[in-house]
C-alpha cells in the first residue's frame, strides 16, 4: 500500500509538469461554475460524479456502503486515481476564503469529499468508495444520484409515496424532490434548480447544486475533482443601537448573534472599528468575526454605520405682543424655539410664571424650558411690566379670555343654589345599553357579562385587571337563530390597557367621537346560525398586564337578536372555545352592569337659554334619572349610577348673545370629552378637572345674535358623576 501511495504522487508530480503544456482544453465540468474559473488537466471530455449505491426505487434505502475495499472496483477493474492536482485553483465567487487544494485524495480528511468525473469513484476519509450510477451531465447541469451523498454527506433519505416525492433532511432542512419537475423546496419553498429530476436506469438524479446551496456546502472543481467540503464555518452577525449615534455623545450599544454548525458555544471573537462612544462624525465600519470550538472562523459580518455630528441643544425663545401691560390685560405669548433637528418635544415643554394676564403691578418674569428628544435643554426668560391701570379684574378676565378646552378657578360652592334648566324636553331613543363594569377589579379570569340584543345597541367595557398575569378581553357575538344575523358596526372608542383609569376613559371617550365623525371603523358582519365570532377587535388587540385598566365604547345594529359575552380570559386563549369552559363571574357589589333600553337621551330646549345664569345637571338621578334596567348573571334589577354609556343629545336652539357654556364637576375628579357643534371639546385640554371650582370653558357665542348649539355628551370611565352644564353671561369687552 505505501508503494502504491509513493507511485501515485510521483505520478500526480508528473501530471502537474503536463498541466503546464500550452493548448491545455479549459471548460467547465459543472453547468454552475465559471468555466473561466476551471482547468481540465486530463481531458476536455465533460465529466460526471457517482453514486455510493444502486436506487431503483426512490423509496428503497439500502446500505450505501456495499462495497468499501479502496482497492476493488466492483466490475473488476483497476481504479483510476486521479495523480494531480490541477494547475489553477480558483474558490467560489460565494466563498471569501481561498479553498485548500487537494493533492492527494487519501489523505484529505474526513471533512472532504470529493467526486470523480468521468468515473464512479468516491474518497472521504482515506477511503475509496464506487457508485453505480455515474454523474450525468445535461445542458452543462451535472446531476448526481440522491444516494450518493447520503452517507458521505450525512443526509437522510426517505420517500413520500403520496405527494411522490424524494426527501432528504439535513440539519434542520428538509428538501423534496419530485421526477420531472424543475422545482424542489426547502422547508417548504420552491426555489428553481438549473435543471429537472429525473431517473436514470431506475437512479434518482439531481442537479448537485441544488444539494450544495440548500446546505450551505462549499464546494470547488478542482480539474476532475468536485471537492464538498463538510466543515461548515460558523456564522456572526451583530446589531447596532440606537438608530441615531451622536459623535461624542452616544453611548453605542452592539448585540451579537453567532451560531455554530453543532450548536457549541463560539470559543472566540474578533472586532474591528468598534467603540463604546465614536469621537468623530461620519461612516464607520464595524466588523465582528467568530470561532467555534473546532478553530473555524465565520466569515466577517460588516456593518457601516453614519455617526451624525454632536446634537445642539435646542433654542428656547418666545415673544410677547407688548412689553408694557395694564392688570387684567390679555398676555399674548409666541413660542419661536428652534432645534438643529426640529425635535423639540412639546410633552416636555415648561413655562414658568406663563399668565393670561397679571393682576399685580411690577415687572413679571416668564421663563420656557424646552427639551429635545436627546435630552438636551435649552431655557430663555423674559421680563414684562405692569403697571398699575387695571383693565379687567380676574372675575371677569377669565371668562372672557380662558382657551376653550382649559378652566379657571371660581366659586363652585355656589353652583347647586343656582336654577335649573326647567323648560327642556326630554325624549329616549329605544337604544340596548350592555354597561360590563363589575366586577371592575377582575380577580379571576372569565365572563364577566352576557347578554342579548336587537336592533341598536350600545357598549361600555370598562374594567381592571388584577388576575395577577397578562390577560385579554373579548366581546364574542353568538348568532342563536336558525337564519343568519348582520350586525352593521358603527362606531368605536377604545382607550388601553393603561395604568390610569381617568386617562383610559378619557381617550376612550375621544375615539369614540372621532369613530362617529369619520367612520372609519363601520364594518358589517354577517354571523351564520349558531356562529360565535370576536367583535370590536381593538379591545383584543394589545394584551393587558396586571393592574392596566381597557375602557371601550361601541355602537351597533343587528337585524335579529344576538347573544353578547363579554369575557377576560389568559392571552393565548381561544375565546370561543372559553364560552363553554370559563365561569360567569359575581358583579363586586360596588360598580355597575346591567342592560338598559333606551340609552341614548335626547334634551330638547326651544326656548332662549343664556340670557340668565342657569344650569343642567347631567347623572344626578334627580333632575336627570338613572336608567333602570337589570343584571341577568345576577338575576337583580339594576341602576345605571351616574348613567355611564348613555349618549346625551342636547339641542339648544336659541343660546343668548355672549353667553358661556361651560363644564362643571360636582362628583370628583373628571376628564373627557364633549362633541360642541360637531367639534371634538377636551374637557380638560391638559389633566383633569380636580375639584368643584374647575370651570371649564366649552364654548361661547358671539355678540350678536342667538345661536344654535348641539352638545353630545357621554360619561368618561374612570371619572366622576354627576357634573352639571353652566349658562352664564359674558362680561362686556373694553379696549
Amino acid at each position: 500500500m505505501k508503494f502504491k501511495k509513493t507511485l501515485l504522487i510521483a505520478l500526480l508530480a508528473v501530471a502537474q509538469t503536463v498541466a503546464t503544456v500550452p493548448g491545455a482544453q479549459v471548460h467547465a465540468a459543472e453547468g454552475d461554475v465559471d468555466s473561466s474559473i476551471v482547468q481540465d488537466v486530463y481531458n476536455d471530455t465533460q465529466g460526471a460524479v457517482g453514486d455510493d449505491t444502486t436506487v431503483t426505487d426512490p423509496n428503497a434505502v439500502t446500505d450505501p456502503n456495499a462495497v468499501t475495499d479502496p482497492t476493488t472496483d466492483p466490475a473488476g477493474t483497476v481504479p483510476t486515481v486521479p495523480t494531480t492536482p490541477p494547475t489553477t485553483v480558483t474558490p467560489p465567487v460565494t466563498t471569501p476564503t481561498t479553498p485548500t487544494v487537494v493533492t492527494d485524495v487519501y489523505s484529505a480528511g474526513p471533512n472532504k469529499v470529493i467526486f470523480m468525473m468521468n468515473s464512479n469513484q468516491i474518497y472521504q476519509d482515506g477511503k475509496l468508495y464506487f457508485s453505480d450510477q455515474p454523474m450525468a451531465v445535461k445542458s452543462g447541469v451535472s446531476y448526481v444520484s440522491v444516494r450518493a451523498l447520503v452517507t458521505r454527506v450525512g443526509l437522510k433519505l426517505t420517500y413520500d409515496a403520496k405527494t411522490k416525492e424524494t426527501i432528504m433532511q439535513k440539519d434542520g432542512k428538509e428538501l423534496r424532490f419530485k421526477t420531472d419537475s424543475k422545482y424542489y423546496t426547502v422547508n417548504g419553498v420552491s426555489t428553481l434548480m438549473k435543471g429537472p429530476a429525473f431517473q436514470q436506469k431506475n437512479v434518482f438524479m439531481v442537479p448537485l447544486t441544488s444539494i450544495t446551496q440548500a446546505l450551505n456546502i462549499p464546494y470547488t472543481v478542482q480539474g476532475k475533482l468536485v471537492v464538498l467540503d463538510l466543515v461548515v464555518k460558523p456564522t456572526a452577525s451583530f446589531t447596532v443601537s440606537p438608530t441615531a449615534i451622536y459623535a461624542g455623545q452616544t453611548l453605542v450599544t452592539y448585540k451579537t448573534k453567532s451560531t455554530t454548525s453543532d450548536g457549541s458555544p463560539i470559543a472566540n471573537e474578533t472586532w474591528t472599528g468598534r467603540e463604546d462612544i465614536f469621537a468623530e462624525a461620519g461612516p464607520h465600519v464595524i466588523t465582528y468575526s467568530v470561532m467555534d470550538s473546532s478553530g473555524q472562523w465565520s466569515d466577517p459580518y460588516t456593518v457601516t454605520i453614519n455617526v451624525l455630528p454632536p446634537n445642539q441643544p435646542p433654542v428656547a425663545m418666545f415673544n410677547t405682543n407688548q412689553e408694557t401691560y395694564r392688570m387684567g390685560e390679555l398676555v399674548t405669548y409666541t413660542d419661536m424655539s428652534t432645534d438643529d433637528e426640529n425635535a423639540i418635544n412639546p410633552d416636555l415643554t415648561k413655562w414658568d410664571n406663563k399668565q393670561l394676564a397679571f393682576f399685580t403691578p411690577g415687572p413679571q418674569t416668564i421663563t420656557l424650558t424646552v427639551t429635545d428628544k436627546h435630552g438636551a435643554t435649552g431655557t430663555y426668560s423674559k421680563t414684562i411690566n405692569i403697571t398699575d391701570q387695571t383693565l379687567y379684574t380676574a372675575e371677569d378676565f377669565y371668562p372672557l379670555f380662558t382657551p376653550t378646552g382649559d378652566s379657571f378657578d371660581f366659586n363652585g360652592s355656589l353652583i347647586p343654589t343656582w336654577a335649573t334648566v326647567t323648560n327642556a324636553q326630554v325624549t329616549d331613543d329605544p337604544s340596548r345599553l350592555i354597561r360590563s363594569n363589575s366586577p371592575e377589579r377582575v380577580l379571576t379570569k372569565g365572563i364577566v357579562y352576557q347578554e342579548s340584543a336587537t336592533g341598536a345597541t350600545r357598549f361600555m367595557v370598562h374594567h381592571l385587571n388584577e388576575t395577577g398575569s397578562s390577560k385579554k378581553m373579548y366581546v364574542v357575538a353568538t348568532n342563536p337563530n336558525a337564519t343568519p344575523a348582520t350586525l352593521n358596526i358603527q362606531a368605536v372608542g377604545f382607550g388601553g390597557p393603561n395604568p390610569y383609569a381617568t386617562a383610559v376613559g378619557k381617550v376612550s371617550v375621544k375615539r369614540y367621537f372621532e369613530s362617529m365623525q369619520s367612520g372609519a371603523d363601520a364594518q358589517s358582519v354577517v354571523l351564520q346560525p349558531g356562529q360565535s365570532q370576536v367583535i370590536f377587535n381593538q379591545l383584543s388587540a394589545t394584551a393587558m398586564k396586571n393592574d392596566t385598566v381597557i375602557s371601550l365604547f361601541g355602537d351597533l345594529v343587528s337585524d335579529s337578536n344576538v347573544q353578547y359575552t363579554v369575557m377576560m380570559i389568559d392571552e393565548n386563549q381561544d375565546p370561543i372555545a372559553a364560552l363553554a369552559t370559563e365561569p360567569k363571574l359575581d358583579r363586586d357589589g360596588i360598580h355597575n352592569r346591567g342592560t338598559y333600553d333606551n340609552a341614548v337621551r335626547n334634551i330638547h330646549v326651544a326656548d332662549l337659554i343664556g340670557n340668565t345664569t342657569v344650569r343642567m345637571p347631567i347623572g344626578d338621578n334627580n333632575s336627570d334619572p338613572n336608567l333602570m334596567g337589570t343584571d341577568p348573571l345576577s338575576m337583580t334589577e339594576a341602576s345605571n349610577a351616574g348613567n355611564f354609556g348613555v349618549l346625551y343629545k342636547i339641542k339648544l336652539d336659541m343660546v343668548a348673545p355672549n353667553t358661556m357654556i361651560s363644564f362643571n364637576a360636582r362628583g370628583g375628579r373628571y376628564s373627557g370629552y364633549m362633541y360642541v357643534n360637531g367639534a371634538i371639546t377636551a374637557i380638560k385640554n391638559s389633566g383633569a378637572a380636580t375639584t368643584a371650582n374647575d370651570n371649564v370653558v366649552l364654548y361661547r357665542t358671539g355678540t350678536l345674535d342667538t345661536e344654535a348649539v348641539e352638545l353630545w355628551f357621554t360619561a368618561a370611565p374612570g371619572s366622576n358623576l354627576p357634573v352639571n352644564l353652566l349658562f352664564t353671561q359674558l362680561p362686556a369687552k373694553k379696549q
